[in-house]
């Protein structure tokens, strides 16, 4: 059960939210989940700043996930979404920040995995 939340500052039409939805679901396979348990969340015109600056595009994008994470893993999966939010919102990279959290305890209709 892999879930992604993006704080992005741009405004999204509902037809980039499906392409978004459509384009991590094929990149989350970088971290050996299915995209049949994948979760999304996205936090339009959302306010960011870093070192004390508006950011006027920028996404802060946070990836938990069901058991143990993978550096090699996280990286791949780091430059897909730079790439992602690159070509579909014009967020350049330098602007995207991402984290990851693996989760041992998580629970899902009544009961813990």
């Amino acid at each position: 059960m892999p879930f992604i939340n993006s704080k992005i500052t741009v405004p999204l039409s509902e037809e980039k939210k499906d392409t978004l939805k459509t384009e991590l679901g094929k990149a989350i396979s970088l971290l050996g989940k299915p995209e049949s348990y994948l979760m999304l969340g996205f936090e339009e015109n959302y306010s960011l700043y870093f070192a004390g600056k508006k950011l006027d595009k920028g996404a802060f994008v946070s990836v938990q996930l069901f058991g143990s994470t993978n550096s090699d893993s996280c990286n791949k999966m780091t430059a897909k979404i730079c790439d992602i939010f690159k070509k579909e919102l014009d967020i350049p990279g330098d602007a995207i920040y991402v984290t990851y959290q693996g989760i041992k305890d998580w629970g899902w209709n009544g009961q813990n995995f």
